[in-house]
């Protein structure tokens, strides 16, 4: 209320000094709306129940509905449980039989998330992190009680059913982590990736690779415009508008899926339309919207936070890079993927030493190497699992294409994250550290842009 105060008394002032008007309005409008903000958070805010705080700490038995798709893992099923008044994630034994949308009966202890620590003096704030997805409470040491009915959104659920079905098409012809890997670059799943694939991953900034991200969509996007080049406008853009809302539920609404999804929807709508596409501006809508549905995703989401900032960065930074390689090689694409591994990397750098304190140090080569096959090694995959669920095993020599390139992929991560120089740790810095790396960041753009005004 006093932000909206002062917001109407510059637009008073408005009137009083109207040389500095613009002046005036400007500074109204980022006090409303940060008035907008607090407000908007206020409603967000996750409050918990009362009758299940009480019960803290006991042995409980909770009825809800699973509202997103299983977290298998190697030890443990993990189920977001919504219930009438809270969210709860529920820790079952591994291989639990339970579905999306499933109507279920719960028990184990009740507890409230904590943090952890992830190394180097770093602490992960679990609590919010939980919270940002509506999540309240844990479940301990649950047990499966019963299951009664099935009541998930029908296309998530279809969308759910094909990736699975895909996967384990995948696992017929193709052994782990092949087939691992074949699943996060094609339909994002990353859960039997494993962990030391992850951690290879993670040393060479790869792990980019293995969620649904701009890039694997783009990539799907090209190949769909392809295919139905010769078909009539309105096919083309209702299947390319298909095919990212149905990648979109098939990631389960994640944050960085989201906001790809959002951003490649508006850019098949320009294309259609013939209108101009202005990166920053969709980014910048994009995330607004998110941020307005839901406030927490913004300060506890990492997803979000390298997803958008990683576009910012190929946005706003892959012009500066690209003149610095301008003497690399234009074939194969070696130069566009080293700009923009470099541009993202920048840009993406500052928070992800804040936040885990890695510092690859093999990131360029790794991605340069990596990235080439990608989007013939996502095609061959996907002959392979569709050729698993057709044919069975007997289709494993449709798999061979798809297997080589993605050994390939395995082998340059795993290689390059053995070498004893490959990642540095950084020990824990403050939060203004990083607020000072972006206002560089931020200078140095100013300073670009100034001098491409100042040659014109």
């Amino acid at each position: 209320m006093f932000l909206m105060l002062l917001a109407t008394s510059c637009m008073f002032l408005c009137f009083i000094d109207t040389e500095k008007a613009k002046r005036y309005v400007f500074v109204a409008i980022a006090l409303l709306s940060c008035a907008c903000g607090i407000a908007r958070m206020q409603f967000a805010t996750v409050w918990g129940d009362h009758e299940l705080s009480a019960e803290l700490g006991k042995s409980v038995t909770i009825e809800g509905i699973v509202v997103q798709e299983p977290d298998e893992r190697d030890t443990a099923t993990f189920l977001s449980v919504r219930t009438v008044d809270a969210g709860i994630l529920a820790k079952l034994p591994a291989h639990a039989k339970v579905a999306y949308g499933d109507h279920i009966q719960v028990s184990g202890t009740l507890e409230l998330p904590d943090p952890f620590d992830t190394g180097n003096g770093r602490q992960f704030n679990y609590p919010q992190y939980l919270a940002s997805q509506g999540i309240e409470y844990q479940l301990n040491r649950a047990r499966l009680v019963s299951i009664s009915g099935n009541s998930g959104e029908p296309l998530q659920a279809f969308a759910i059913d094909v990736k699975e079905l895909f996967l384990r098409g995948l696992g017929t012809v193709m052994p782990d982590p092949e087939a691992a890997l074949a699943g996060g670059i094609t339909v994002g799943d990353k859960r039997s990736v494993g962990p030391e694939l992850m951690n290879d991953f993670q040393r060479d900034s790869l792990v980019h690779m293995v969620v649904l991200s701009g890039y694997n969509i783009t990539v799907v996007l090209n190949a769909v415009a392809r295919l139905l080049i010769y078909f009539p406008r309105y096919l083309q853009f209702s299947g390319s508008i298909g095919v990212v809302t149905f990648f979109v539920f098939m990631a389960g609404g994640a944050s960085s899926a989201l906001r790809a999804g959002l951003m490649a929807l508006i850019a098949t709508i320009a294309r259609a339309t013939h209108r101009v596409y202005l990166g920053e501006r969709v980014l910048a809508f994009a995330s607004v919207c998110m941020v307005a549905w839901n406030p927490w995703t913004l300060c506890f989401d990492p997803s979000f936070q390298l997803s958008a900032l990683a576009t910012l960065g190929l946005i706003f930074f892959t012009p500066i890079v690209s003149g610095v390689f301008a003497t690399v090689p234009s074939s194969f694409g070696m130069r566009e993927i080293l700009s923009s591994t470099c541009a993202t990397q920048l840009m993406v750098l500052p928070l992800l030493l804040y936040q885990n304190g890695t510092f690859s140090l093999v990131a360029l080569p790794a991605n340069l190497l990596a990235l080439l096959p990608v989007p013939w090694a996502m095609f061959f995959s996907l002959i392979a699992g569709v050729g698993g669920i057709t044919l069975g095993p007997s289709a494993v020599a449709l798999s061979f294409p798809a297997y080589a390139l993605l050994w390939y992929v395995i082998s340059v991560a795993h290689v390059l994250a053995s070498l004893p120089f490959a990642a540095l740790s950084i020990p824990a810095f403050s939060l203004w550290w990083m607020f000072g790396a972006y206002a560089v960041l931020l200078g140095v753009y100013i300073l670009y842009q100034k001098g491409r005004t100042a040659g014109a």
